[in-house]
């Protein structure tokens, strides 16, 4: 009971921090939308042999360093985007593998070994090799003067005894991956630690504190589980558990897709209510060609869409706004307008009924964003032949 105790304080306290991480993350990027938006624009006046230019890239290029950073905090958060699909792991374990080992120092052994029959998992390809990614480097880290890092695969089912000496993880078939090193191990007080934001063992400057962060954020949100042994100079063994699918692996379909261009000359409702971030959407579209009406908020825009009656071809819209959010907005316009497509922004995707929503690339829109992104989110709705009402509007609605 009190190892349970322990568990529930420190799952308490990692959810405490990752709502605070995730509001950090969200103001951080309508700024971040702000400052590179702004920059880009400036760039398309400075030319090449201007000193100011070199001023502008330096600025993009920490504006990207500092998105990547919020990236992370979401992450931990739970409050990413995630694009699921159905996988076999030793696919993608071997296909990272071929990266893996080019990291490692060569005094360091790289050993894979796949289990057999593997079952399916549902979850982001690309967020499951930033898992693998951050736990080999921290292994490495962990082994100054060499060593074995072993990453393995495996079946497993979970009954209720084990389920209940290792909560939460609930009964069920998974399927397990490890990463196993012969490193310096970690004493109880820095295990207990190692995956809050910005608590790190190495020296100053020299990590951020946010791999493992942003490894558990990642695992929770795809309904896993993370198992860590370790102790003084015995290593380290990081095991994932994710719960199989009896869905099918999808087809492959060889068949490249050309990317839509923007078309020009449409209407664009933009409803957003931080006042930088509208000016710049909007500076963006007319730059482009459409035209563009703004609102501070969604009872202004529903107001700007009953006056037009039909004459707006596209919402973009802020999920969070005061007075409406933007899910109830896109609702109540598709229901008089139901050729209006929905194009959904926002700094992070929220929580719906205490699971992380993944909304279709055509219809989200990350914080922050680029013009040619946003553009990019235009032409995609906009040549969209899917049904116009939005399936997202009604999950979104719910959102607290």
């Amino acid at each position: 009971m009190r190892s349970i105790s322990c568990h529930l304080r420190q799952s308490q306290k990692m959810d405490a921090l990752g709502r605070l991480a995730g509001g950090v993350a969200h103001d951080f990027n309508n700024l971040l939308t702000v400052i590179k938006g702004n920059t880009d624009l400036a760039l398309d006046q400075i030319k090449p042999t201007e000193p100011a230019r070199a001023n502008c890239e330096q600025i993009s290029k920490v504006a990207d360093r500092a998105a990547s950073l919020t990236r992370q905090l979401l992450a931990f958060s739970r409050r990413q985007l995630l694009q699921p699909r159905v996988l076999d792991l030793n696919d993608l374990v071997m296909e990272s593998s071929r990266l893996l080992k080019r990291l490692l120092r060569e005094d360091i052994e790289f050993n894979v070994t796949f289990g057999e029959s593997l079952g399916r998992v549902l979850a982001d390809p690309g967020q499951i090799e930033q898992v693998l990614l951050n736990l080999t480097v921290n292994a490495a880290d962990a082994m100054p003067v060499g060593g074995t890092l072993l990453i393995e695969t495996h079946n497993v089912i979970v009954d209720e005894r084990y389920a209940t000496k290792h909560q939460p993880v609930k009964p069920g078939r998974y399927v397990m991956f490890a990463v196993t090193d012969s490193g310096s191990g970690m004493t109880p007080e820095i295990k207990a630690r190692i995956f809050e934001p910005f608590f790190t063992t190495k020296e100053p400057g020299k990590g951020t504190g946010l791999g493992l962060a942003t490894v558990y954020g990642i695992v929770n949100q795809s309904s896993g589980y993370i198992r860590v042994d370790s102790s003084p100079g015995t290593g380290t063994r990081f095991e994932i558990y994710l719960p199989q699918t009896d869905q099918q692996l999808p087809s492959t379909i060889a068949s490249a897709s050309t990317a839509a261009q923007p078309r020009r000359g449409e209407t664009v409702l933009i409803a957003e209510d931080e006042d930088a971030v509208r000016a710049l959407a909007c500076e963006f579209l007319q730059s482009a060609g459409y035209q563009v009406l703004t609102a501070a908020d969604g009872l202004e825009a529903l107001e700007i869409a009953d006056r037009l009656n039909g004459a707006i071809q596209i919402l973009v819209t802020d999920v969070v706004m005061p007075r409406m959010r933007g899910p109830e907005l896109a609702r109540r316009i598709q229901q008089k307008l139901p050729h209006v497509k929905v194009v959904f922004i926002s700094g992070y995707t929220e929580e719906i009924h205490g699971t992380t929503n993944a909304i279709g690339e055509n219809s989200f829109l990350q914080k922050p964003f680029s013009r040619a992104q946003l553009l990019q989110k235009l032409a995609d709705a906009l040549h969209s032949t899917k049904p116009p009402k939005s399936r997202y509007a009604e999950k979104f609605a719910s959102v607290n």
